[in-house]
């Protein structure tokens, strides 16, 4: 049978509403696991007895229980179902060796799918900036342009001075550091992620383009980095939060390895704004959320308004936040339709069992998209000097 018949039907169309505002919030309810505050610290105290670095976030994914196994995910603080009996997905899970921590996971997941992506898709591994939310056909120029718009929008122009040394914190194979350092020439960029097949993958391609000097990377916990305090002028994080198990610890670590005057900017998968008299979001999105936690190694999520207020906690200036949904829109889509070549399908199968089951999760960030339940956003802030 063609590989687009494992895959679920999606809709094309897209809400279309953009959002940028300069914030002042009031505290919002983090969403948090499904499992409830008594299986987190059940799961936390597993990892602390079977991992002792200080790179190993304790987030486990699951135990055993008379239902099965029950996996820490996303979202609500009340009790419940986690999931329907099957999903498409799950067909891959039978072959998807567990993991002891969250950072395990997500170090595996990417060790295994780094090369497939950058055989199809190239060194980017991001959305592209499509205008309008309008559909293009030159999806590797979309990734360029949305490492550029974010920093045009951060009031970082490419003649702006003083950027002489870059953070980027996840940074899988080194494109946005890369692109960064022959956008300032003489700066230097240094670049962070849990994957070594990712850090070396990102060495190398920095020795074949001739920034060896100025562009390296390494194996480091985003939590816990290896850097002095104020070591950075620009801190870049693009589309890693949402690997973050702790956002609050996060944005602290940014705050603290950024220089005094140095701009912080975050891009990365939101959930909504919960609505008034909202204390969670309701059942269907939270079980939309929770497969794609399980699918690409994701803790809780939080709402663009969580990070905005994290922002003003560590005592940031200048917080400001935007909504690109809508121009991130056609990216799964096309994402989707090279999965569906027969080039794409056999390179999800010889990849490995964990990046079939992020391609079977594809349409769910789509749908999640479509629906409003997932949001694109970019959040940036000043250290005061």
């Amino acid at each position: 049978s063609r590989p687009r018949r494992l895959f679920a039907r999606v809709s094309t169309r897209f809400p279309r509403e953009t959002m940028q505002t300069r914030v002042s919030v009031p505290r919002v309810p983090a969403v948090t696991s499904r499992v409830g505050a008594q299986h987190e610290r059940i799961l936390r105290r597993q990892a602390a007895r079977t991992v002792k670095s200080a790179s190993s976030s304790p987030a486990a994914f699951s135990i055993t229980t008379r239902r099965g196994p029950v996996v820490c995910r996303a979202s609500s603080s009340s009790p419940g179902p986690i999931r329907s009996l099957f999903n498409l997905e799950d067909i891959a899970k039978p072959f998807i060796s567990a993991k002891d921590t969250l950072n395990e996971g997500i170090a595996s997941f990417y060790d295994e799918s780094s090369g497939l992506w950058e055989d199809v898709w190239g060194e980017h591994m991001h959305h592209g900036y499509y205008p309008g939310g309008q559909p293009r056909d030159d999806h590797v120029q979309a990734q360029v342009d949305m490492i550029e718009r974010s920093l045009e929008w951060a009031g970082l122009e490419a003649s702006a001075s003083g950027v002489d040394r870059i953070l980027d914190v996840g940074c899988g194979i080194g494109g946005s550091s890369r692109h960064m350092a022959r956008r300032w020439p003489g700066c230097v960029t240094r670049g962070i992620t849990l994957s070594p097949v990712q850090a070396r993958r990102a060495n190398e391609l920095a020795r074949e383009q001739g920034l060896e000097n100025r562009s390296t990377f390494q194996v480091a916990d985003a939590l816990n980095q290896p850097f002095d305090d104020s070591s950075f002028d620009l801190v870049w994080s693009m589309e890693s939060g949402e690997h973050m198990p702790d956002k609050g610890k996060f944005v602290n670590e940014l705050a603290r390895v950024c220089a005094p005057g140095g701009r912080i900017l975050i891009v990365t998968w939101c959930h909504r704004i919960l609505r008034e008299g909202e204390k969670t979001l309701p059942e269907d999105e939270l079980q939309l959320l929770d497969r794609i936690c399980e699918g690409y190694y994701l803790p809780r999520w939080c709402s663009v308004a969580e990070y905005a207020r994290l922002c003003a906690d560590e005592g940031l200036v200048d917080v400001r936040t935007a909504d690109w949904s809508e121009q991130v829109s056609p990216f799964w889509r096309a994402v989707i339709r090279t999965a569906l070549t027969w080039r794409g399908f056999v390179g999800l199968l010889r990849a490995g069992p964990a990046t079939v089951r992020g391609g079977l999760v594809m349409p769910l960030m789509h749908q999640g998209l479509k629906r409003g339940t997932i949001r694109f956003n970019l959040i940036t802030a000043t250290k005061p000097r």
